[in-house]
C-alpha cells in the first residue's frame, strides 16, 4: 500500500492529464462533432459557392449549344443571302414554319404569303437547287408542294448529254427520272437540271446527281437522282415567279398603250 501511494504521488498529474485528454476526445466525438462540422462548413462555404463545378459545367454547355445554334442560323442566312443575290429577278426569302411528320416529304408551310407577293405555282428553291412549287397561299403563309412528293412533276435533262425525261417524287430523299429515250446516255454522277421543255420552271435549275441507273426498267429507263437541295432539313427557301408569271409581267410592261377611240378622244 505504501508503494502504491508513493507511485500515485509521483504520477498522479500525468494520469490526470491522460484521463482529461481521453474525456475531452470522447466529449468532442459524441457531443461536439456537429458543431465542429458546421464550423468547417461555414469556413469553406464561400469557396464552395464560388465553384459549384456541376452547375458551372452545365451552364457552360448550355451557352455553348446556344452559340452553336446562333452560328448555324447565321451561316444558313449567309448562304441564302448569297444565293438570293445571284437570282434574277430577286426572290422572296421565306422561313419554313410548319411541317407535318406524316407528310414530311410532301409539303412544308412558309411564313410568307400573298401579302408578300407570293402566288400559287411560284418556284421554290434553296441552297443546292430546286425545292418545289407553291401549292396554295393565304395572306401570311404559303403551302409548298415539295419535289419529293409523288404528285410533283418537272421536265429535266442530263447536263452532259442533254437526254431528257420527267422527274417524279417518291416520298423519300431519292427521286426518279424517267427518260423519253429508250437508250439514254447516262451514268452515275451525271448532273441533272431542269430542261428547256419545262413550261413552269426555267431551264438550268440544279436538281441533283444521278445516284443509280436502271436501263431495263419498263416502260422506260429510270435514273435514281440524289437531290442537291437538302429537303429533309429545310429552314429557309427562296420563292420566285414562274415562267408564265414572268412572261405576263414582261408583256404587261412592254405592251404599248391602246390607241384611243374617237369617242374616248371626245370625252
Amino acid at each position: 500500500m505504501y508503494t502504491l501511494r508513493r507511485w500515485w504521488g509521483r504520477h498522479s498529474l500525468q494520469v490526470g492529464l491522460v484521463a482529461l485528454a481521453i474525456g475531452a476526445a470522447g466529449w468532442i466525438r459524441f457531443t461536439e462533432a456537429q458543431i465542429v462540422f458546421e464550423a468547417y462548413q461555414w469556413i469553406v462555404r464561400p469557396f464552395q459557392g464560388e465553384q459549384q463545378p456541376e452547375l458551372i459545367d452545365a451552364k457552360i454547355r448550355e451557352l455553348q449549344l446556344r452559340l452553336e445554334e446562333v452560328e448555324r442560323q447565321n451561316q444558313k442566312l449567309k448562304e441564302l443571302l448569297g444565293y438570293v443575290e445571284k437570282q434574277k429577278p430577286r426572290g422572296i426569302v421565306a422561313p419554313v414554319v410548319g411541317r407535318s411528320s406524316d407528310q414530311w416529304w410532301q409539303h412544308v408551310t412558309l411564313g410568307r404569303g400573298s401579302k408578300d407577293g407570293i402566288r400559287p405555282d411560284y418556284i421554290v428553291t434553296g441552297p443546292g437547287g430546286l425545292v418545289g412549287r407553291i401549292l396554295s397561299v393565304t395572306p401570311h403563309s404559303s403551302k409548298v408542294l415539295l419535289i419529293t412528293d409523288p404528285a410533283f412533276r418537272v421536265g429535266v435533262a442530263i447536263a452532259r448529254t442533254r437526254h431528257m425525261g420527267v422527274l417524279r417524287g417518291t416520298s423519300a430523299e431519292l427521286v426518279d427520272m424517267e427518260f423519253f429515250d429508250k437508250l439514254p446516255n447516262v451514268r452515275v454522277g451525271d448532273t441533272v437540271s431542269t430542261s428547256n421543255l419545262s413550261q413552269a420552271f426555267p431551264p438550268g435549275l440544279p436538281v441533283g446527281k444521278v445516284f443509280q441507273v436502271n436501263l431495263t426498267k419498263s416502260p422506260a429507263p429510270v435514273a435514281v437522282v440524289e437531290l442537291s437541295a437538302d429537303i429533309s432539313s429545310l429552314e429557309w427557301v427562296v420563292v420566285s415567279p414562274n415562267q408564265e408569271a414572268r412572261a405576263q409581267n414582261g408583256a404587261n410592261t412592254n405592251t404599248p398603250p391602246k390607241a384611243a377611240t374617237p369617242r374616248e378622244e371626245q370625252q
